[in-house]
């Protein structure tokens, strides 16, 4: 998987780009050729983004944009035919406000880089097709989410650096 980044510092680079990677392996969605872009924005611009896509005028910590109307359990695979002549897939955009992740982490009590991996990793999930209107679809985009985090050792309610 090919990560764009906009605006995002090299640390948190690197924390979503091993995120990112391990999730596409964990959903089996590891595909040749896929990109998303990941951007940070301040909360005007994350506010203005909301309004003018989800019509909600508020700030909000994460927008998922999807590219592909993939639905969970389907996956990438089904999607290959789509692949642009140079073989890229391009999934989406998710983009995420960093100080509204900070005053989460602090309200949550974990750490700044917990909550950009969450956020970053929900966006792709989102990207993916998951979802948490009905209880169930919840369950699922939450209990994977948790799985890839703890995997990775970022635990909720605990402080790492």
């Amino acid at each position: 998987m090919q990560i764009n980044f906009e605006k995002v510092s090299f640390c948190s680079r690197s924390l979503i780009t091993k995120i990112y990677h391990a999730a596409m392996q964990e959903t089996q969605n590891d595909l040749e050729g896929s990109v998303i872009t990941v951007s940070f924005a301040d909360e005007k611009r994350i506010r203005d983004l909301n309004n003018q896509y989800r019509k909600v005028d508020r700030a909000t910590d994460v927008l998922s944009f999807p590219m592909l109307d993939i639905v969970y359990p389907h996956k990438l695979k089904e999607f290959a035919k789509e692949k642009s002549p140079d073989g890229t897939l391009y999934l989406g955009d998710v983009v995420i406000c960093p100080k509204i992740a900070r005053k989460q982490a602090k309200e949550y009590g974990h750490s700044k880089k917990r909550e950009i991996g969450f956020l970053a990793l929900h966006g792709l999930l989102h990207v993916l097709g998951y979802d948490h209107i009905e209880e169930n679809d919840e369950k699922i985009m939450n209990e994977t989410a948790e799985k890839i985090l703890s995997n990775l050792k970022l635990k909720r309610g605990k402080k790492h650096v």
